[in-house]
């Protein structure tokens, strides 16, 4: 089998769990957790990182940390894994869904621009969306399989508004818009994820990173159960979403190969895309939102969208892809289809009801090799094809 994504754990990892060990730093106090904080800063083109438990633990902090409470509406695009709403969730407050723009399957800034106007109004110096009467308390784009939201756009928004933007970034660490890293693109915060499918993983665990100094110690205090120094005292609800320090010692030693890893994992979309560029019916994942702003994806999942085809066929297609020795997998259902959201406030889907159903994701390890990679088209354009 041909597997979908896996890790590369070839660097210094190994060494690095090994000195975990005989220094008997294993939970989360440790020298590799704040060293990988400061290396995930750096590479995000930001001052300070806190580490967590999980990208979701983080997304849920940093929406505290902004504000968000109870009752409120935070924007989401509908096209994203179902943590981003549910982190929202978590505090009490629900997503308010929008449609995603089809070059970059990023949210759609004219929608986002257009339904603000349209549907809030300033009460008390706070944005009201008029049809629910509820507080607007953050906008929270998605860097959709790594590659950038229009972010100058989505920042000029929230400014208009006195918006925090909470960035999910869970795949997106090593993307670029215009030579800014990803971090480092306006937002108040942006998180990533670092799951084991991840372009760079440390089994699990997450980073919220940002500049504002007053902002990342209240999440360093949020996500370390709001304790005051070293007694028993807790000043507010905090989490236990601390990073232990094994997770930061293998994130450091990937991290180490991030310009490594990411390249492979865009080499391995423009194999793909090429492969597929000129089939009628096939459609390339997105590499750039906006090519003349040299705004370059992380492309942590490559595939095809299937451009006639439904969720039965995109199954049988998947489970013939299994019986030949090559995983794939469907995409995410988007969060205005998804049970536990069918009542928040929505827009118009046109384009994620569109895409959704018809994308398939193939094996894109960053050690995929080029006769690996060759089988898998191969056999997937056998499979269209009859």
């Amino acid at each position: 089998m041909i597997p979908l994504a896996i890790p590369d754990l070839s660097g210094n990892e190994n060494q690095y769990l090994t000195e975990c060990i005989t220094s008997n730093f294993v939970s989360c106090v440790g020298p590799f957790v704040s060293r990988f904080e400061e290396m995930v800063a750096t590479a995000s083109g930001n001052l300070r990182g806190v580490a967590t438990a999980s990208g979701t633990a983080g997304l849920h902090a940093a929406l505290v940390a902004v504000g968000v409470k109870a009752g409120d509406l935070v924007v989401l695009p509908s096209l994203t894994f179902i943590a981003s709403a549910n982190a929202i969730n978590y505090c009490g407050a629900d997503p308010w869904l929008f449609d995603v723009e089809p070059a970059s399957w990023n949210i759609d800034c004219e929608q986002l621009a257009q339904q603000l106007e349209v549907e809030t109004e300033i009460r008390d110096g706070e944005v009201i969306h008029i049809p629910s009467g509820r507080r607007i308390s953050a906008i929270m784009p998605v860097h959709t399989l790594g590659m950038p939201a229009n972010m100058d756009a989505i920042v000029k928004i929230a400014k208009q508004y006195d918006l925090p933007v909470v960035a999910d970034g869970a795949a997106a660490l090593g993307a670029i818009d215009n030579q800014r890293p990803v971090g480092a693109l306006g937002a108040d915060l942006t998180v990533f994820s670092f799951n084991g499918n991840k372009t760079m993983t440390c089994g699990g665990g997450g980073m919220v990173v940002g500049d504002d100094p007053v902002l990342m110690d209240l999440l360093k205090h949020l996500t370390t159960t709001a304790r005051n120094g070293p007694g028993y005292d807790h000043d507010r609800v905090g989490f236990n979403y601390r990073m232990n320090n094994v997770q930061a010692a293998i994130g450091c030693a990937q991290l180490e190969r991030i310009t490594e890893l990411v390249s492979a994992k865009q080499r391995i979309r423009k194999i793909y895309n090429q492969a597929f560029a000129d089939i009628p019916g096939l459609s390339p994942f997105p590499d750039y939102s906006r090519p003349n702003a040299n705004n370059r994806s992380s492309c942590w999942f490559s595939g095809v969208l299937v451009e006639e085809a439904d969720q039965v066929r995109i199954g049988a297609l998947l489970d013939h892809l299994k019986k030949s020795g090559v995983d794939s997998r469907p995409f995410w259902k988007p969060i205005h289809l998804q049970e536990p959201y069918l009542h928040v406030p929505k827009n118009n889907f046109r384009v994620c009801e569109s895409i959704w159903a018809k994308i398939v994701v193939l094996p894109c390890s960053t050690g995929l090799s080029p006769d690996d990679q060759d089988e898998v088209i191969s056999k997937f354009l056998q499979m269209v094809s009859n």
